[in-house]
């Protein structure tokens, strides 16, 4: 019985950083995923590698090529407004939602998620691009302590697997838009506290979109 969680463990571990790995853009679009050295860099043998890879499969970050085995999903530009265009629908409906309903201590996390995002954003600001990954957690964490109130676990379970493969394609991207997206961000976090639902689903939308075309602007997404 300990063997058997030991090995749901170290599976479960292994699905994560890997996870993790093709979201931050460490395995690139379209590599190649050799179980041998996979199974070196990861600590889990192939067989277990070989279900992770078909559970990453079936949430679009992999793809399975049968006999020929595994590559990591490739990217587009097609494919990013897709996905903009699903947070957006999942996010907005959410955020009316959660406005509607949350309390105090909705309004906490909200203000303390924001504080953490704002303050990543003045280092980045100052030039401090070694912050990127972390900048990227607390952006997601601001955005899903907006939603948080809304009452589903299904729409916020939806809306975390859509927001990391958009999150996926920022990070290839290494890009940031500066003092603008900081002060989009303060924004929500009033419309918020204020509970203007309709100005914060305007300035979000806005928000995803201007932020799809600053990406694709880098040139480091194909068509």
């Amino acid at each position: 019985m300990t063997g058997v969680t030991e090995s749901e463990s170290v599976g479960e571990r292994s699905y994560r950083r890997i996870r993790a790995d093709i979201i931050q853009g460490k395995l690139a679009p379209s590599e190649k995923l050799t179980l041998d050295r996979m199974r070196e860099d990861y600590g889990a043998s192939v067989s277990t590698l070989r279900e992770l890879l078909n559970r990453l499969a079936s949430e679009g970050l992999v793809i399975a090529e049968g006999h020929r085995g595994f590559e990591v999903a490739p990217v587009s530009s097609g494919n990013l407004k897709e996905i903009a265009a699903m947070r957006l629908l999942l996010e907005c409906h959410a955020l009316e939602r959660s406005f509607a309903a949350g309390d105090i201590e909705w309004e906490g996390r909200v203000v303390s998620a924001h504080y953490k995002l704002s303050t990543m954003e003045k280092r980045m600001i100052s030039g401090d691009a070694a912050e990127n990954e972390a900048w990227k957690r607390y952006d997601w964490e601001f955005h899903h302590a907006l939603i948080s109130a809304c009452g589903s676990k299904s729409l916020l379970e939806s809306h975390a697997s859509i927001f990391d493969k958009y999150q996926r394609y920022l990070m290839i991207a290494m890009t940031f838009r500066g003092e603008i997206v900081a002060s989009e961000h303060l924004a929500l976090m009033n419309f918020a506290l204020k509970r203007d639902a309709a100005r914060a689903v305007r300035l979000l939308t806005t928000h995803i979109e201007t932020c799809v075309e600053h990406t694709l602007a880098a040139g480091k997404i194909g068509k």
